[in-house]
Order: structure tokens, then C-alpha cells, then sequence
């Protein structure tokens, strides 16, 4: 009798606020990293918006967000950039997921992605012609000159954030006027890819003529890694 007391007693403890509290602590107590979150979607007017609601929400703050589109033909891919532990991330994730115009979204530390930054950065011209450290550096870090004037020269490099801060950095104290950088973009290592994923369903289960949202219904059977 006492043996069944107790665990109708666990079993309140573990139903009530308190649960959700010891939940929260473990979480927080979770090593944060980097991750990479992936959304194909459609192109629809207010989904950033709403996607955007879901971080806010949670007092996410986004590191970066590049939206372009993708390899198959309507579909657009949201590349999002965040600092958090996974519990967290698979949440946000699966939250994502249930927007009408979103096919499927996935979650990636960067060991496994392959992923790059676009930087630029504009040196007064002098600095360069007068001083070969400057132009070492820039060699030394793979820059190539986008944009040559008379006043000022835009030199362009890509690489991980750590490579092209570097460089700021070092650029600094050589006249360094502008520096801007892209957000992230990121292709998953083990993924067959979206395209081939839909092809491969097509043959399995053909249908009618593709039209939109046909395989909304569908996520798991077609995009499952």
C-alpha cells in the first residue's frame, strides 16, 4: 500500500510545475553550441516574420539567417544560425515544422555541415600601394579585389567567421574604412539532398502532376535522413 502511495505521489511530482522547473534547470545547465537549423519551405510573404515569433518567443537570439533559394524549383531554403543546447534547438525545430508552408526542417552541429561566410572589406588605396605588409596579409588570407578606385579598394575572402575576423582584425590598423559579412550558408554532409529525395518518392508512389503543397501530408515518407 505504501509502495503504491509513493508512486502515486511521483507521478503528481512528475505531472506538476515543479517537473517542468527540474526540466528547465537541466537545460540550462546543457552545454550550448552552435547550430545550423535548415528549412525548406515555400516562398510565402509573413513566413520570416513567423519564424522570427518562434526565436523571440523562446529569447533565442538568431546569430545569422540567409534565405536563398534552393535546388529544386519553388522551394526555398532558410539557413538559420543559433547558439543553444540541443533540447532546446529540437524544439524550436519541430515548431517550425508545423507552419502550413514548411516542408521540413533539420538541425546540424558544424562537424556536420560544410558551411562558408562571404566578407568584405574596403582599405584605403595609399595603405596598400605604400605598405607591402598590407598587401602580404591579403594574399596570405586568400583576398581577391572586387571594386578598384582611387581612394579606396573592396577586397572580398570566404571561410569560417573565425578566418575572416582574423583578418579584420589584422586589417585594422592598415586603413581598414568597411567590413561587412554574409550570413551563413550550409550544406549538410549526409543528406541526400532535397531534390533527390523528392525524386526518389515520385518513383516509389507517382502521381499526378506535381502541384503545391502535394507532399505537405507527407514529410516523414520523403524527407526522413
Amino acid at each position: 500500500m505504501m509502495s503504491l502511495l509513493k508512486g502515486t505521489h511521483l507521478k503528481k511530482i512528475m505531472k506538476s510545475p515543479l517537473r517542468e522547473t527540474l526540466l528547465k534547470m537541466r537545460n540550462m545547465n546543457e552545454e550550448k553550441q552552435e547550430y545550423t537549423i535548415t528549412v525548406y519551405t515555400e516562398n510565402q510573404v509573413g513566413l520570416l516574420n513567423r519564424i522570427a515569433i518562434i526565436f523571440s518567443r523562446r529569447k533565442i537570439n538568431v546569430e545569422s539567417l540567409n534565405t536563398s533559394p534552393s535546388e529544386v524549383a519553388g522551394i526555398h531554403r532558410f539557413t538559420i544560425v543559433v547558439v543553444e543546447n540541443r533540447d532546446v534547438v529540437n524544439k524550436v525545430v519541430r515548431q517550425i515544422e508545423k507552419q502550413v508552408e514548411v516542408l521540413k526542417a533539420y538541425y546540424n552541429t558544424n562537424d556536420e555541415i560544410v558551411w562558408q561566410e562571404l566578407a568584405l572589406y574596403k582599405v584605403l588605396s595609399e595603405e596598400i600601394t605604400e605598405k607591402v605588409k598590407v598587401e602580404r596579409l591579403l594574399r596570405e588570407y586568400g583576398a581577391r579585389a572586387v571594386a578598384i578606385r582611387k581612394d579606396f579598394i573592396v577586397f572580398e575572402t570566404t571561410g569560417h567567421r573565425e578566418e575572416t575576423n582574423r583578418l579584420m582584425e589584422a586589417l585594422a590598423p592598415f586603413g581598414l574604412v568597411e567590413f561587412v559579412r554574409s550570413a551563413r550558408v550550409a550544406i549538410i554532409k549526409e543528406s541526400a539532398g532535397f531534390h533527390e529525395k523528392l525524386k526518389d518518392f515520385e518513383k516509389r508512389e507517382p502521381g499526378e502532376e506535381l502541384i503545391e503543397n502535394e507532399y505537405l501530408g507527407k514529410r516523414e515518407a520523403v524527407f526522413t535522413m
